[in-house]
């Protein structure tokens, strides 16, 4: 899944977005970092937050999609004009290797190997998964990229803010040391 936010507190938004995930039973099993980004598409707007994640979820793609689209319009998104401003956007990347083309839902998300916003924090995560369709990785898909906008990493935040965030590295680097293995997503632990 890749979520984006460029209304209000990004980074608030996008902890919000992923406890209300996690509230509804989608599991978190991997997270990119943050990523301030460029608009593309509409360019007269704020810069975006962006950030890919891996989930697991016992419902099927379209309940997915109802649920997604059921956060957004609770954190306030409206309709406006395509690639508009929003306080969250939350779109269904890939399902396994799972192929959909209806109306309602397309997955592998249509224009996802077209955008560095997708690409670059998709590559950090998880450089090696192949799209099912272009049968290309992530990592070959981010090198063949003709998308020129501006995709920067974000310092994870020095202290809790309302405690919905965790230093990533200092966790992250405790774990290993126990051995375990886990990932800190805005201040969710899975």
């Amino acid at each position: 899944m890749s979520l984006g936010s460029n209304l209000g507190d990004k980074r608030k938004n996008m902890a919000q977005a992923l406890a209300l995930l996690t509230q509804k039973g989608v599991k978190i099993l991997r997270a990119s970092s943050l990523y301030r980004t460029q608009p593309v598409g509409y360019t007269e707007q704020l810069w975006f937050y962006n950030q890919v994640i891996e989930v697991s979820s016992s419902l099927n793609p379209y309940d997915l999609l109802r649920l997604i689209k059921g956060i957004e319009k609770r954190m306030g998104r409206k309709p406006t004009r395509p690639s508009g401003p929003r306080p969250i956007d939350i779109d269904i990347l890939l399902a396994e290797d799972c192929i959909i083309r209806t109306k309602r839902l397309t997955i592998p998300h249509p224009r996802m190997q077209k955008r560095n916003f997708v690409l670059v924090p998709f590559k950090e995560m998880s450089p090696g998964t192949t799209h099912p369709v272009l049968k290309k990785t992530i990592s070959e898909l981010w090198k063949k990229s003709t998308d020129s906008s501006v995709v920067r990493k974000l310092k994870p935040p020095k202290e809790k803010a309302e405690g919905l965030y965790i230093e990533r590295k200092q966790k992250e680097k405790s774990e290993r040391k126990k051995g375990l293995r886990a990932v800190s997503v805005g201040g969710l632990q899975t």
